[in-house]
């Protein structure tokens, strides 16, 4: 199946590298105009879409801002785009993983023993989930992060680079991690962690 890739930021570009070396033909990328180099032809604007479904079936949302990325993912499988995953080669997942749609797993990444990756996921370069995770929709695990078996990661949040969470931590949805985290407690949704151990950013008073 020829995809198109919704996106044309550094993110689609990584993207684009993934979807070629799983063998997957890119027929192109929408969005913006690209702010860099690409072996794939840029075919416009998101206006460009609802042509294209008549001849390119397939799309993946390679947007790295997770609200949008849900957003556009959504407009593009009401459009009839069938979407697809993005796993590279030399990725690692276990057998007995469940992998939703529109997921991204990049160079080196790590899935482990009964993990459940939900839709629209991005499991970032040599990042590692362990054994009966759950990474909830539009979540994001950044490079180098590592999630400690039966994590659990709510939707749309975001582990920042080299963040580590202990066994049975559950990560809020649309929670923000910091890079370097150590996270040894429950985070709650929509907060924001930094530290060893992590700690909730204090917020300003007005």
């Amino acid at each position: 199946m020829s995809v198109v890739v919704i996106g044309t930021g550094g993110h689609a570009r990584v993207c684009v590298d993934v979807l070629h070396a799983g063998g997957v033909e890119v027929a192109g990328w929408v969005g913006g105009p690209p702010t860099g180099g690409s072996e794939v032809p840029y075919l416009g604007g998101d206006e460009c879409l609802a042509e294209l479904v008549t001849r390119v079936t397939g799309a993946f949302v390679a947007i790295g801002d997770n609200r949008t990325r849900r957003r556009l993912a959504d407009d593009v499988v009401a459009l009839g785009y069938t979407l697809v995953n993005a796993v590279h080669p030399t990725a690692t997942v276990a057998p007995s993983v469940r992998l939703g749609t529109n997921v991204l797993l990049v160079a080196g990444s790590v899935v482990n023993a009964f993990a459940r990756i939900d839709d629209g996921v991005i499991i970032n370069t040599g990042a590692s989930v362990d054994h009966d995770c759950h990474v909830r929709a539009f979540a994001h695990i950044a490079p180098g992060a590592r999630l400690a078996g039966t994590v659990d990661v709510g939707e749309g949040a975001f582990l920042g680079i080299g963040s580590a969470v202990i066994p049975g931590r559950r990560i809020g949805d649309w929670a923000t991690v910091g890079a370097g985290a150590a996270v040894v407690r429950d985070v709650e949704p929509g907060a924001t962690v930094v530290g060893v151990p992590a700690r909730p950013v204090r917020r300003s008073q007005p």
